[in-house]
This record gives structure tokens, sequence and C-alpha cells, in this order.
């Protein structure tokens, strides 16, 4: 059975073809709070990235995939980041690219995908996620897809509004 095929969307390796979708993403100023971005990326940089992006997870400690519809249209990217294969655990973190493919349930069926792979096949104990504490439809995406809110970072990201708390919610592998 693969596990990161669903009924909406599949998730899929990063090829060299998502340039430019990687390239719009990374340099969308009104998301960059989000990675805590401050300078837009070069069609170099990110082609290099590209190129070492098929690395390891076990020697990176990250893993990209687009999130791809079955029209084979790339609409989002689910990223693991901080792996840590001692403690069984990794950081999750996803973004569906155009409001109109938000809210359809791309993002939930992606986000279970990735828990089935992490604990069925990395054999993971758990899975977090760091949500801004105002990002209401994230903070329900990821409570319909198991995590439970955990604890609150105080003041942790600064924006043009002000100071944001940080929220981080986790899922375990039963």
């Amino acid at each position: 059975m693969v596990t990161l095929k669903g009924k909406q969307v599949f998730l899929r390796a990063i090829e060299p073809e998502d340039l430019e979708f990687i390239h719009d993403i990374e340099n969308d100023e009104q998301i960059w709070y989000l990675s805590q971005t401050k300078v837009p990326y070069s069609k170099y940089v990110i082609k290099q990235y590209l190129e070492s992006a098929q690395s390891d997870l076990f020697e990176t400690k990250q893993l990209r995939l687009v999130i791809s519809n079955f029209k084979s249209e790339s609409i989002g990217l689910i990223d693991l980041f901080d792996f840590d294969p001692y403690h069984l655990k990794v950081g999750l973190g996803i973004l569906i690219a155009e409001l109109q493919d938000r809210r359809n349930g791309y993002a939930k069926e992606a986000v279970l995908l990735i828990k089935e792979y992490c604990f069925n096949h990395l054999n993971l104990h758990q899975v977090y996620c760091n949500i801004l504490s105002k990002n209401k439809a994230s903070i329900d995406l990821f409570e319909k897809s198991g995590f439970t809110i955990c604890g609150t970072k105080k003041d942790w990201i600064k924006n043009k509004e002000g100071w944001l708390d940080e929220l981080m919610l986790q899922s375990f592998s039963v």
C-alpha cells in the first residue's frame, strides 16, 4: 500500500521542474513571517537547494515533499524538520499555496498521509508543529488531524502588527 497517496492528493519528492513553484512560495512576502524569512531567494539558490533536496532524511534531518492533486498540479508543500532519530520525533510544516485550494481537505489529507509515513515507516513516537495562536484555520486543521495543544510560547514571533504567541501541538503514535 502506498502511504503517500490519498483520495484527493499525493505527496511526492521535489523535482527540478518545481523551481518556479518553490521560487514563488519562498518569495511570497505575505508568508515570510511563518518561516522567519527576511530576504528573497534567487532562482539560483533554489536550484541548488533542489539539487540537494534528495538527500537522506537521516543525514539532513529534514524532508520537503510537494503536495499534488491528481491532475499533477502542485498545490503545496509539506516539510519535516528537526528530525531526531534518537528521541523519535520530527517537526511538521505545511502550506497550501493558493487561497482557492485551501479549506478543500487537501491539507488535512496531506497531514494524515505524512503522519502515517512518520509513524509506520520511520517508526517515530511523535510529530509536532508550531502555529501562531491567531491562525485559527491551521489550529483547527491540526486538531482535526489528531494533534493537541501542549504549550504556548508568549511573544514568540514579531511582525509588523507586534508580538505574536506561538502554540506547540503534538501527535503521538499509538
